[in-house]
């Protein structure tokens, strides 16, 4: 019987095709060589796959529930739209589902303290999160103009136990969060361990943090039965560096009759620095210890990027994405600012739930497609967050609309 994608991705070295990898100082080679057999021994471990079960059930709420949104469904005038509620996950985002796990690996390394960076706040917070449940210490780095943005949940972390360090080079976003991360965890390695929060970085990141996530794939496509009795026809999930997409279209990657779409921010526009729309313009590169698509300015350094959700202003992208693009396995959608934001407003007035900014980039691409497909065609939207952490910033740039839709 052939082997199916994920058995056989990456390869031993952390590849897909020519995308990923470890492009790493020798100083980490060896705490990353750590992780990584850990990891493997770990995975398939009865104790650690049981600790996993008891921790999602009993303390994260998982699974999360399938819901169908039939009022913006019926506004929009097509296809069914279904939401995978990870809005629902304790912490209010997807980004738990892993650091758990991480955290647990840490514990079997020996490790004391966890470092992580961190754009919206979902990732910084659930690791915090998951750092006071197992008894470790936390230092989130945060990019300065996030940390404003984002004042809730850098409020969430501070109360959890963690030690919230600002990045105040360059743009001050998530790429100088990553930047900052990774120097204080390179005199921290014998003690830390860098838990990074999306499907990129060095190998085995990008495979471990999709391993961790696919538990939402898993889920969905049992669940998506009991409504519909079939799969669904249409998987769309916001991305940046790609982990909350990664973990629902992992469980359909070899369901070739089920299109997957990752929906790319194009900000305010086409401009280099005005969108982080990485797939789209980007070109191959190394960052941040892996290869992929990367967004560059003239030099060919990482690019400014922007926009308006603070979790997907990424310049590169994951690479098991570029891979399954370049394969023709998974296509881009685009969405910009003014989208996100009436989105955000549509699935609050119409369905009683407030997404978060980027998971409305999903929500805003689905609604676009809905309204070019037949009624009998169906859309399953991966609602990777909750909007708490963005109710101010909207309401203070973006009046709030004065009736329904």
């Amino acid at each position: 019987m052939p082997k199916s994608y994920l058995e056989t991705h990456p390869d031993a070295q952390g590849f897909f095709g020519k995308y990923g990898g470890a492009f790493i100082p020798p100083v980490l080679e060896k705490p990353f060589a750590d992780i990584t057999q850990a990891y493997l021994e770990l995975k398939n471990s009865p104790q650690f796959i049981n600790d996993l079960k008891y921790v999602r059930k009993h303390y994260q709420g998982r699974p999360t529930p399938i819901s169908y949104a039939r009022n913006l469904t019926e506004h929009c005038g097509g296809a069914k739209i279904y939401l995978k509620r990870e809005d629902l996950n304790h912490t209010g985002a997807h980004k738990l589902n892993h650091c758990m796990a991480e955290v647990i690996l840490a514990k079997h390394l020996g490790k004391k303290k966890v470092i992580a960076e961190t754009g919206a706040g979902q990732h910084g917070v659930a690791l915090a999160t998951a750092a006071a449940y197992f008894g470790l210490e936390c230092e989130i780095h945060m990019g300065e103009v996030d940390i404003a943005k984002e004042h809730p949940n850098v409020v969430r972390m501070k109360i959890l136990g963690a030690k919230v360090i600002p990045a105040t080079h360059g743009l001050k976003t998530l790429k100088e969060a990553v930047d900052a991360a990774f120097e204080s965890y390179v005199p921290q390695a014998d003690e830390a361990i860098y838990c990074i929060g999306s499907v990129v970085g060095p190998h085995p990141f990008p495979m471990m943090v999709r391993d961790f996530q696919s538990v939402i794939g898993i889920e969905a496509k049992e669940q998506f039965f009991e409504h519909e009795a079939n799969l669904p026809d249409n998987i769309i999930a916001c991305v940046g560096g790609g982990s909350n997409a990664m973990g629902i279209f992992s469980a359909f990657i070899d369901d070739a009759e089920v299109n997957l779409y990752g929906v790319e921010p194009m900000g305010r526009g086409e401009k280099l620095g005005d969108h982080a729309a990485t797939l789209t313009y980007g070109s191959e590169g190394v960052m941040h210890g892996f290869n992929s698509i990367m967004l560059k300015d003239a030099n060919g350094e990482p690019a400014p990027v922007y926009s308006i959700g603070s979790g997907i202003d990424y310049p590169s992208i994951g690479p098991e994405h570029a891979f399954l693009k370049d394969m023709g396995r998974t296509k881009v959608g685009l969405c910009n600012d003014t989208e996100a934001v009436d989105a955000f407003y549509k699935l609050s007035q119409l369905e009683g739930i407030i997404p978060a900014l980027e998971s409305a980039h999903a929500v805003a691409f689905a609604m676009k497609l809905a309204k070019t497909l037949p009624k009998d065609k169906t859309i399953l939207v991966n609602l990777s967050g909750r909007g708490d952490k963005d109710i101010d910033f909207v309401i203070e740039n973006y009046p709030i609309p004065n009736a329904k839709f």
